[in-house]
């Protein structure tokens, strides 16, 4: 399918739902129209069975359309993807969430972040707590950055459960549940139609066998799923924002010059650096993406980081190119920086990246390998 058309038909209602911080249900239909949603399911559950490439491929598109659906979109992917994998969830309940998927779109996050914890990826037990009743798990706690809460027909709640030892794990919450309530908080510079709000569960019941043990929080290691897929979704951003710089110097005509911005040297060359930088990062995120789906091992820490890091500058160089009417509301140039900005906080985050990254470096050539080598 032509992926252009999707794009188009997100960026129609993008402003209007950033503007107004609303959730974007007519955007997720449109996803959920086109088959995208549930891209990552396997094959031997009736589905596209997509890989990481075809999956950065989507993210790259729906991101440039609006990026609030591409995030939701994300989380829904990637839990198909671990499923497809290594499956951890019960049958007939995944089997639930497939059937749901088939009448309409059905959505689902792994809400992990607490507001004593922060995220998860530096480590810590949650306090949400799921304490035997009978059959059945009676499960509290406070989840916070829970994107797309208000959507939701699943959501994964890591927590603790209160045997002796704990174990960590996520329990399968249907969406709606009794106990279960979403707090309007989400007032955030970027993404604001992901309505990432907080969830307090009070007793929610959840049946015992619709909790996945895994001391990690998650079933499949999906790092460079994560990894990979939003940076591709912050690339398409910048792609936009690209896009929407070509059209304004192509139309904007100074009268003392007479003729288009776009025909001078100077914003041709600022053009190019944009180019090169989204070009080169583009490439690198696509590449190890099919080489992770070929079962090659990828640095995904690095590609997240030079991604981001291109998708921002290349924003923030098309802002500053123009000036005034790139921090103008009506223009979507604002929108566009204010959203790529975003990228700085998914895991894995550019301190860990670099510090694991220079670790790795360094071990390959010990301090006396080194000495010896430059002996004379």
């Amino acid at each position: 399918m032509n992926l252009d058309v999707v794009t188009a038909e997100l960026a129609a209602r993008a402003a209007e739902h950033d503007r107004d911080a609303t959730f974007p249900h007519d955007g997720i239909a449109v996803v959920h129209k086109h088959g995208l949603l549930t891209a990552t399911v396997a094959a031997r559950y009736g589905g596209e069975g997509a890989g990481l490439a075809r999956t950065v491929e989507i993210l790259t598109a729906l991101g440039a359309g609006d990026p609030a659906v591409a995030l939701v979109t994300a989380m829904t992917l990637f839990t198909h993807a671990a499923q497809a994998r290594e499956p951890s969830w019960p049958e007939h309940v995944y089997a639930d969430l497939l059937a749901e998927s088939q009448a309409g779109p059905a959505l689902v996050n792994a809400l992990r972040v607490e507001p004593e914890l922060g995220t998860p990826a530096r480590g810590g037990l949650p306090a949400t707590v799921g304490r035997r009743d009978g059959e059945a798990w009676r499960v509290t706690g406070h989840k916070i950055f829970s994107t797309g809460a208000v959507a939701l027909s699943w959501m994964a709640v890591w927590g603790r459960t209160d045997d002796e030892p704990a174990r960590a794990g996520s329990f399968l919450v249907r969406g709606g549940s009794p106990g279960v309530r979403i707090e309007p908080t989400w007032d955030h510079l970027g993404l604001r139609a992901s309505r990432s709000d907080d969830v307090h569960l009070d007793g929610v019941r959840v049946p015992l066998d619709a909790f996945v043990h895994s001391p990690a929080g998650r079933g499949a290691d999906l790092t460079a799923w994560n990894a990979l897929g939003l940076t591709a979704l912050y690339l398409g951003v910048a792609t936009a924002a690209r896009d929407w710089l070509i059209g304004f110097l192509h139309e904007r005509t100074p009268a003392a010059l007479g003729k288009p911005l776009a025909t001078l040297p100077r914003f041709q060359a600022a053009v190019g650096e944009i180019e090169a930088l989204l070009v080169s990062a583009s490439a690198l995120v696509r590449a190890q993406a099919a080489d992770y789906d070929t079962g090659l091992a990828v640095d995904a820490g690095i590609g997240k980081l030079v991604g981001t890091r291109a998708a921002i500058g290349a924003v923030e160089q098309a802002v500053a190119l123009i000036g005034n009417n790139a921090l103008t509301r009506r223009n979507p140039l604002e929108r566009h920086l204010r959203d790529v900005l975003c990228a700085r906080i998914h895991t894995p985050q550019d301190d860990t990246v670099l510090a694991a990254a220079g670790q790795a470096a360094l071990s390959k050539y010990p301090l006396s390998q080194h000495t010896k080598e430059q002996t004379p």
